[in-house]
C-alpha cells in the first residue's frame, strides 16, 4: 500500500500548513498555554479520531455508516444511566448495544442487499430516538466526578485516558492493515467487489465485521466522553458525523471506495484537531471556522482528483 503523502499530495501540503499556522497561533503564548492547548489538541483528537477511524473502513469497503452519531450518543445515555450504579456494568452495557447495533446493520446490508447509506440513515434516525427514550428526553448525571476526573487526567503532560485509547485503536488498526490480509481484503472489497468474490475474499463478512468495528468504535468514544463529562444528553453527541467524514476525508479516504488507512484517516483526524485548535487561538468565530474547514475539504477534494496534477504539469 502506498505511502498516505504520496497518494494526497495536497492533502500532506495541508496538514504542513496547518501545523505551521498552529505553531505561529501557539508561538505567543507561555509554556504552560501550550501545554493547556496541546491537551485540548488531544481531547478533542479523542472524540472525533475513533468515530473517523470507523466510519473510514466503512468508506474504503465502498459503504457508509451515517449511524455514528446516533449510536455514539445512545452508547453514552445507555453507560451514564447504568453506569451511576455500576460504571463498569454501565461501559460494558454501551459497547455492547453498540457491537450489536453495527453488527445487525452490517447483516441487513450485506444479507438483503441494501444500500448502506439508506439503512445507516434509518439507524441514525432510529438509535437517536432510543437516547431520548433511555433518558426520558433529559440529560443524565453519572454523579461519579472521581470517575470524570480520572478519566481526564493529565498522563505524561498532555494525553489523558482518553487520547491514550484513540491513539491505541489507530495504532492497533494500522498494524492489523499493515501486518494481516485484513486491509488487502478490506481495500479489494471496496476496489472490485466481484473480482474480490471470485479471489476468494468474503466480501459479505468483511462488510459486517467493518460496520461492527465502526458501531464499537464510536460506543465506546461514547462512552469515554460522557464518562469524562459526567452527563450525558440524547441530543449531545449527534453532531460528531461531519467531522468524522471530513477527518476521513482530509485523512486520503476515497469516496469511491478502495483507498485509504487507519494511518491516513488518523492524519485527517489530527489535521482537523489541529486547524480547530488553531483558529480557536486566533479567535476565529465558529460560523467563519466553518467556511474555513469547507475550504479545507474542497482543496483537498480537487488535490485528490486524478487530473488535478496532469493540469498543472502542462
Amino acid at each position: 500500500m502506498r505511502n498516505w503523502f504520496s497518494e494526497e499530495r495536497g492533502a500532506g501540503a495541508i496538514f504542513v500548513l496547518v501545523a505551521c499556522a498552529l505553531a505561529a497561533a501557539l508561538a505567543v503564548q507561555g509554556t504552560a498555554s501550550t501545554q493547556l492547548v496541546l491537551f485540548s489538541i488531544l481531547q478533542y483528537f479523542a472524540t472525533i479520531a475513533p468515530v473517523a477511524l470507523g466510519l473510514g473502513l466503512t468508506m474504503v469497503a465502498r459503504e457508509f455508516d451515517l449511524s455514528v452519531g446516533g449510536v455514539m450518543s445512545l452508547s453514552g445515555c445507555i453507560a451514564v444511566t447504568i453506569g451511576a450504579g455500576d460504571p463498569i456494568a454501565g461501559a460494558a452495557a454501551g459497547i455492547v448495544a453498540g457491537l450489536a447495533i453495527g453488527l445487525l446493520q452490517g447483516l441487513t446490508i450485506t444479507g438483503l442487499g441494501l444500500s448502506s447509506i439508506s439503512v445507516s440513515l434509518g439507524t441514525l434516525m432510529t438509535t437517536a430516538g432510543l437516547a431520548y427514550i433511555v433518558t426520558g428526553n433529559l440529560t443524565v448525571s453519572l454523579g461519579r466526578p472521581d470517575l470524570s476526573a480520572a478519566i481526564n487526567e493529565p498522563i505524561l503532560v498532555i494525553f489523558s485516558w482518553r487520547s491514550l485509547f484513540a491513539v491505541g485503536c489507530i495504532v492497533i488498526a494500522g498494524l492489523v492493515f499493515r501486518w494481516t490480509r485484513i486491509g488487502v481484503d478490506l481495500v479489494a472489497t471496496g476496489s472490485e467487489r466481484v473480482a474480490a468474490r471470485t479471489a476468494g475474499v468474503k466480501t459479505g463478512p468483511m462488510v459486517a465485521a467493518v460496520f461492527t468495528v465502526s458501531s464499537g468504535l464510536a460506543a465506546a468514544s461514547g462512552v469515554l466522553l460522557s464518562y469524562g463529562l459526567s452527563v450525558a444528553s440524547p441530543s449531545g453527541l449527534t453532531d460528531v458525523l461531519v467531522p468524522a467524514i471530513s477527518a476521513a476525508i482530509i485523512g486520503g479516504v476515497s469516496l469511491a471506495g478502495g483507498r485509504g488507512s487507519p494511518v491516513g484517516i488518523a492524519f485527517g483526524a489530527l489535521v482537523l484537531c489541529l486547524l480547530n485548535a488553531g483558529l480557536n487561538a486566533l479567535g476565529v468565530s465558529p460560523t467563519a471556522q466553518q467556511v474555513i474547514l469547507s475550504a479545507v475539504l474542497f482543496a483537498v477534494a480537487i488535490s485528490s482528483a486524478p487530473r488535478f496534477y496532469q493540469l498543472l504539469d502542462r
